[in-house]
């Protein structure tokens, strides 16, 4: 049983590899792609909840893209919330109130963004107060548009901690992996922090009926997309920054609350997830006591394995370097740090996926939200677009 474990491991990590040029092949003709001749108005929605940390420089940042016509829409719960303190003068506010009992707050805020969007804008653009967004951030999510066959495009975040401590290091680590899963073709999600949807198709695909009851935008307007028959496209363009702190502890609620929230939207990515980080953690240990036996053969296919996983962390890093070059200087003085960290990232992996599978209740942002798994929304007409 050792030895399977060892050698489904080592086969996995191998398999692992599959796709990574076709990847980094994919980043240099995306990041390199020609937006549209004609650039569509866009409206860009930003909930906030508090004054968090950086909320300032992350609505700056929104409010000085790189785009010929587009509107900035804060939308907060109530008049009150002090994250509107520091919203940029050019930016419209957005009030959204209590909205129905069962649906998270920040899908009702961004209910309430879309019903707000002035009438002529046709891309509707979503990004969260916790990220820091490049000057083409916009552009790169409405070329992606482009593609044939795209419901919804979509970037990514990339954990670029201002603090040289090590646990918002090891959240960059954790949440790496996900980021270093996203490339050509389809995707799985898009996330709700950079993604772009044509307003026509936001309405066609009824995206409010799937929003309504959920606590999860992101996995929900992805499922609508793939209902649909469309695909979600990633850009490496719209890799947005988040520079906050974090603590062990914080992190590790965090991170738990993430796969919780995936295990009742995408059951199927959890369970992967999860069977992934058991026989990776659990090939390590066998390895290192069969080596502790005599077997060096054990011990080469565990270097073997982490090899393979410090590869895979260069590869992303390099990545995402290219498409952040104003983060030069951070992905240089980290490289070695974030790569010498991926091992402890498994680990903290196999926390996450076991710790989520036994509740369904999360506290977020003062909010204790009991999760559910939900099934595609009763077929109904689709609302005109506004």
């Amino acid at each position: 049983m050792l030895w399977f474990l060892i050698g489904l491991a080592t086969l996995m990590a191998l398999l692992s590899l599959r796709g990574e040029s076709a990847r980094a092949a994919y980043y240099r003709t995306s990041l390199n792609a020609q937006p549209p001749a004609v650039m569509p108005p866009v409206t860009v929605i930003v909930p906030v909840k508090g004054l968090e940390e950086g909320l300032r420089q992350n609505l700056a940042s929104l409010a000085a893209l790189h785009y010929p016509d587009y509107e900035l829409l804060v939308v907060a719960r109530a008049a009150d919330d002090p994250g509107l303190r520091v919203a940029p003068a050019s930016a419209r506010i957005v009030i959204a109130g209590d909205g129905p009992p069962d649906t998270g707050e920040k899908i009702v805020n961004l209910l309430a963004g879309v019903a707000s969007a002035r009438p002529q804008s046709t891309v509707f653009a979503f990004a969260d107060s916790d990220g820091r967004y490049p000057a083409k951030w916009l552009t790169a999510l409405v070329t992606a548009l482009e593609t044939p066959g795209t419901g919804a495009s979509t970037g990514y975040r990339w954990h670029i901690p201002e603090s040289t401590a090590v646990w918002p290091l090891l959240r960059s680590v954790w949440n790496a992996v996900i980021a270093g899963g996203m490339g050509p073709g389809d995707n799985r999600f898009c996330w709700g922090g950079a993604t772009a949807i044509r307003r026509e198709t936001f309405f066609r695909i009824n995206v409010p009926a799937w929003w309504r009851g959920a606590v999860s935008d992101d996995y929900r307007l992805s499922e609508a997309v793939h209902a649909a028959g469309l695909k979600v496209t990633f850009t490496p363009g719209a890799l947005a920054a988040s520079t906050d702190s974090t603590t062990a502890t914080e992190f590790l609620s965090w991170s738990r609350r993430q796969m919780m929230i995936t295990r009742f939207y995408a059951p199927g990515l959890w369970r992967l997830a999860l069977f992934a980080h058991v026989v990776y953690c659990s090939s390590m240990i066998a390895a290192l006591y069969l080596h502790s036996q005599g077997y060096t053969l054990a011990g080469a296919a565990l270097v073997l394995q982490l090899a393979i996983g410090n590869f895979k962390a260069i590869r992303r890093l390099d990545l995402a370097r290219a498409a952040m070059p104003q983060y030069d200087a951070w992905f240089r003085s980290n490289r070695l740090r974030h790569t010498a960290l991926t091992v402890f990232g498994t680990w903290l992996w196999l926390y996450a996926c076991l710790a989520s599978g036994i509740s369904d209740t999360i506290t977020w942002r003062g909010y204790r939200l009991r999760l559910r798994r939900m099934a595609p929304p009763v077929a109904s007409p689709n609302p005109s677009a506004q």
